[in-house]
């Protein structure tokens, strides 16, 4: 099959319905840990949180044991930008950007979703930088439709976080080499998905195409970063905060439907 008539595999709709089940425990783990999190708590805690809702809810953490990795969540915190394995040596003080990255398995689909708060109250330019890029998360799903190329989600994430610099009144730059994903069985499925390029390039998004779409951006306009020596936490270059926010997403002809919703 040529390129240009490659498409990205679609979910049916039972199977959609099947994910957002899985999709829903993820935004329930990830709310709960929210409302928890605060001074004097370490990101260990976090993960036993997580996990507890998870397993309440019949489903697995999908990130436990994914190639050795030994949490159920990323939690990273401040210049750790993702990736970060939860420790009782981290422990959580007021002014910090936490992080979290979670999945669940419930009946053999996936579901995957991040976001980043503030413990207590952010400095400006970071509560800045949260909510942009959560904002840019919002414009680029709405890329995810029936008839795009995949690239056309990396365009409206790209062209979001310009927008965003000035309308948030911050300087970001987009985690370089790091993205999204297809979703359904396993948690990373083709195709990568950047968070920055050209339009109207890669497979077509079909109806039922599902993407996990996840914009990661630092502070002061870095993009650079490197992993630490235990090959999992992922820290930006000059030490500066980033934050990191990720729905599961299907395009539909409704529109997109997010599959890791919560409250």
């Amino acid at each position: 099959m040529g390129f240009r008539r490659r498409k990205i595999p679609a979910k049916t709709p039972a199977e959609l319905d099947s994910m957002e089940a899985a999709g829903r425990i993820v935004g329930e783990a990830l709310t709960e840990v929210r409302a928890a999190a605060r001074p004097g708590m370490s990101t260990l805690d976090l993960d036993r949180i997580a996990e507890s809702v998870i397993r309440d809810h019949g489903a697995t953490p999908t990130f436990l044991g994914y190639q050795g990795f030994p949490g159920s969540i990323c939690a990273s915190v401040n210049a750790v930008v993702v990736h970060g394995i939860p420790s009782e040596n981290v422990v959580l003080a007021e002014g910090d950007l936490v992080s979290i990255d979670c999945g669940a398995t419930l009946n053999g689909w996936v579901g995957d979703s991040a976001l980043s708060f503030g413990i207590g109250e952010l400095a400006p330019e970071v509560d800045a930088l949260n909510k942009a890029t959560e904002w840019v998360l919002e414009q680029g799903m709405k890329a995810m439709r029936p008839g795009n190329r995949l690239t056309d989600v990396s365009s409206a994430l790209e062209q979001a976080t310009c927008t965003a610099e000035d309308r948030f009144g911050v300087v970001v730059g987009i985690l370089d080499g790091y993205g999204g994903h297809g979703i359904g069985r396993t948690m990373h499925e083709e195709p990568f998905l950047a968070n920055e390029g050209r339009p109207h390039h890669g497979p077509v998004i079909q109806e039922g195409s599902v993407l996990a779409i996840e914009p990661m951006l630092i502070l002061g306009g870095e993009y650079d970063s490197y992993v630490l020596g235990d090959g999992w936490t992922v820290v930006s270059a000059d030490g500066s905060p980033a934050a990191h926010w990720e729905h599961t997403v299907a395009a539909t002809s409704g529109g997109p439907r997010v599959l890791t919703p919560r409250k």
